[in-house]
């Protein structure tokens, strides 16, 4: 089994329950929708991570749906920012200490406002990055809020 990650430790240390799934990824095929086929997981209940920067707020994390597009505008609007960007690809690493692929909205080097798109609530448990490419987490979507403070928001 993988080695633990930030995002296993911080789950471990609030004693917040969670399995890992390890899955074959290449570099060619980093995206989420890619995850979900990989590890046989219903690609709704794959939430990836997008980090984004805000003009008044700063940097924000969202977690949406593998297969869906975030909604920018709103995300702005529900962040208390007039414009919100992606995160520049180049930033991420020295941002959050994660890799695109591998980037968990648990255990960033820093705690950004958080928002999980409101999808995650008809599920029993979702799937997110467990902070590595090839190794994701399951977890309840409460759970997941004790892990990390954040929104439940439309975001797609």
């Amino acid at each position: 089994m993988a080695h633990k990650t930030n995002a296993c430790r911080r789950l471990d240390k609030l004693a917040i329950p969670y399995q890992l799934h390890e899955y074959d990824y290449s570099e060619e095929h980093l995206d989420a929708v890619h995850a979900a086929k990989e590890n046989h997981i219903p690609v709704e209940r794959l939430f990836k991570t997008l980090v984004a920067k805000g003009d008044k707020t700063g940097v924000t994390v969202a977690c949406i749906p593998a297969d869906q597009t975030i909604d920018l505008k709103n995300l702005a609007k529900i962040s208390h920012n007039k414009k919100i960007e992606m995160l520049p690809l180049k930033e991420l690493e020295k941002t959050t200490g994660y890799i695109r692929g591998g980037c968990s909205p648990i255990g960033m080097k820093k705690q950004f406002p958080t928002y999980l798109d409101q999808a995650a609530e008809s599920q029993e448990t979702i799937y997110i990055s467990a902070g590595k490419r090839g190794l994701q987490l399951e977890i309840k979507p409460a759970d997941l809020a004790k892990a990390c403070p954040l929104t439940v928001a439309e975001l797609t």
